[in-house]
């Protein structure tokens, strides 16, 4: 039985793959919007289901691991920026305070491949959604730190338009919880998660 990764996010695949957890990719192609009234949490968790959802049809043997992050500020949810003027305006908003970082992960495959499980569905499945939420202190930016920020690129395909562990590392001075969810994915919560569905 394989570990499938809903996701095309190179970070996600490298940080399963650091921590020694074997995976396949194939990745979805789910609108990543929010409904009318949607809380962050929700949105973010409903789309995990949905990824994993899409791809667990296709592959209904195998484990499938859905996930989705999202920067909120001021209940404002971030994803990733259309264009550098988004990227640029999604800087001004994180500069010199505190944001939220939720990254939602949803872990569907056989009922069988637990000895309990959480019904999701459809009778013959498992599926277990859960969160992981980090607080993220950001510098103070300049126009030009931004300007310049932005003409990287590292920006473009990230959620909230920066990078922990690249260039924006540099205005990143505290956070509050996992590190690596605010990368793109909480492996001691995937992992804790896979242990409880005998995927490992």
């Amino acid at each position: 039985m394989a570990l499938v990764l809903a996701s095309a996010s190179p970070r996600r695949q490298e940080l399963l793959r650091a921590a020694g957890i074997a995976i396949t990719v194939q990745p979805t192609n789910i609108p990543e919007t929010a409904l009318d009234g949607e809380a962050p949490k929700i949105f973010a968790e409903r789309l995990a289901r949905e990824k994993a959802w899409a791809i667990f049809k296709q592959r209904p043997t195998d484990l499938v691991l859905g996930a989705d992050t999202i920067v909120v500020v001021d209940r404002q949810i971030l994803g990733k920026p259309v264009n550098p003027a988004d990227a640029e305006r999604m800087l001004r908003l994180l500069a010199g305070r505190k944001h939220e970082v939720t990254t939602a992960v949803c872990l569907m495959g056989p009922k069988s491949a637990a000895n309990s499980s959480t019904s999701s569905k459809g009778e013959s499945t498992l599926g277990e959604t859960r969160s992981e939420t980090t607080l993220v202190t950001m510098s103070a930016l300049s126009d030009d730190d931004i300007r310049a920020y932005v003409a990287t690129g590292e920006p473009m395909d990230k959620a909230g338009a920066y990078a922990i562990q690249g260039i924006a590392s540099r205005w990143i001075p505290r956070i509050e919880g996992d590190y690596f969810n605010v990368v793109g994915l909480p492996i001691a919560l995937v992992y804790r998660m896979l242990k409880e569905a005998g995927g490992i």
